[in-house]
Parts: structure tokens; sequence; C-alpha cells
């Protein structure tokens, strides 16, 4: 063989610049991010926004048209709906974000500890998650539900508990395998701490996958949390998320459709939205640029 030919056949074998991700989201995922940003400031300054005449029972014709002023109509007791609307953001994409924020959180902590620890603590943990990730969700909250009555801080709860395992799963695959790493290695010959190596070693390289995982969390218990009240089960009058809005309103879909779409639609542009920044992230891009 050549030896010149070597060089010169692995040369024209690269590419001429190494593939690299433009920063950004492009223009589905900002606007998604647009809308999930809407979402949460309403989410947060509902009460400011909607004037309290509106809300009171009797207030508008049951199931009135939209008309100026009340643009969605109004709902099976004549109250607002664009304000039942605005105010039902505040226990769905509030409810639904700490529940996701807490299953994500927990379930990445847990994993940490069980991919760094290994041994019996690895096998006690993703055993124990492995039973409660085969209880149908569904099947879970109703128990939940049905034994401690509908609250929001038991919907909370039941969600992040559900979701946990799924969070957990995902994180310790990657942290299994960061784990495993040089770098790693020679941080527990150094005498690192469990914390430290859970911290400061793994902990930063997988962050941008869980937080991929942290969005499509959001979603599920957005749905999880809508089935329930659709079911009477969720969020109690005389709050209301959009779930309840649509189980309250959908006797007269004919009548008054708008007191039914217009929640099912923002539910529809909520995860949509999610779903589209999650989608278009920086790390997702890159790894579809490689392959």
């Amino acid at each position: 063989m050549n030896d010149d030919a070597l060089p010169t056949t692995t040369t024209a074998a690269l590419p001429a610049t190494p593939p690299r991700w433009r920063p950004g989201l492009g223009p589905l995922g900002m606007a998604g991010l647009l809308v999930v940003l809407a979402w949460l400031l309403v989410a947060a300054l509902a009460p400011w926004l909607v004037p309290a005449p509106g809300q009171e029972i009797g207030a508008l014709d049951v199931f009135a048209a939209p008309q100026a002023g009340h643009w969605l109509g109004a709902d099976y007791l004549g109250r607002d709906m664009l304000g039942r609307v605005l105010l039902g953001a505040r226990y769905t994409v509030g409810v639904a974000l700490v529940a996701a924020l807490l299953a994500s959180t927990i379930g990445t902590v847990v994993a940490l500890l069980a991919a760094v620890s290994g041994g019996w603590l690895d096998a006690v943990l993703s055993r124990g998650m492995d039973t409660l990730i085969s209880i149908p969700s569904k099947l879970f909250a109703l128990i939940m539900v049905a034994a401690f009555g509908a609250s929001v801080p038991l919907l909370v709860a039941t969600a992040a508990i559900i979701y946990v395992p799924g969070a957990f799963r995902i994180a310790r695959a990657l942290a299994i395998n960061i784990s495993a790493l040089d770098y790693v290695l020679v941080a527990r010959t150094r005498g690192e701490t469990r914390w430290h190596l859970m911290l400061r070693e793994v902990l930063p390289n997988i962050l941008s996958p869980m937080l991929v995982d942290l969005g499509l969390r959001f979603v599920y218990v957005v749905l999880l949390l809508a089935s329930l009240s659709f079911l009477g089960l969720g969020v109690q009058p005389p709050a209301a998320d959009w779930g309840t809005l649509v189980r309250e309103n959908l006797g007269a879909l004919w009548q008054g459709g708008m007191a039914v779409v217009a929640p099912a639609l923002a539910i529809a542009s909520l995860t949509m939205a999610v779903n589209l920044v999650v989608d278009a992230l920086p790390g997702r891009a890159a790894r579809r640029a490689v392959r």
C-alpha cells in the first residue's frame, strides 16, 4: 500500500466543516414559546385580568352567544366564558407546572443516587420504580381521589407520584453511561463525595435531555388533569380548570358551542406549544444533524 494514499483518502471522507447547531429555537419553536409564555402570564395575572361582575351567576343569559365585551359568550350559569377560561389557566397551567417540576426533580435526583451508588441501592430503587410504573396512571389517580378526596394539593402530589418513575428511568439510563466515563472514575479515585459526583460530575451532562423530558412530563400532566376534571374528579367548584369547563358545558354543545370549544382549544394550544418548544430545543436539533 502507498503510505501517501492513506491521509488523502481519510481527508476526503471527512466533511469540510463539522456539523454545528445554530442557537435559537427556529420559527416554530419561537411561536410555541410565545404561546407558553402567554399562558404562564395569564395564569399569574388572571385574578387581575378578569372583572368580577362577569363571573357572577346570571350576569349573562345562559349560553349567550359571543358579543362585544364577552367574546366567548356565557357558560351554563350565565358567567362570562372568556373570564372562566383565563381563570382556569391558574389551575391547568399552575398545577401541571408544579407537578411536572416535582416529578422531574425527584426522579432525576433518585436516578442520580441509584446510578452513582450502584449495588443493592440501585437495585432496590429501580425495582421500586418499576413497581410504581406498572400501576395504570388513571387507576392510581382514581384510587387517590377516592381515598383522600379531590383537592389541588392532592392533584399535584398524585400527578407527581405518577410521573416520577418515567423521569427516573430516563435519568438513570443517561446517568449510568456518564458514571462509567473516565473523568467520573477519576473523581471517585480522588475521594469525592457521592453528592459531588451526582451534582457536579453527572448532572450537568444529562441536564439538556432532562429539560426535554420535563416539557413532555408537563404535557402528560396537563392531559391527566384534564381527564380527571372531565370525569368530575379534578379541581372542584367553584374553581375550575379547562377540563372542568368542558365537562360543565358539554351537554349544550350545539346550543353554546364556544363554552365547550374554547377550553378544549386552550388545552390543545398549550400542549401543542410545549411540544413545538421541546422539538426545537438546540440539543435535539444537534442530535438530528449528527445522525
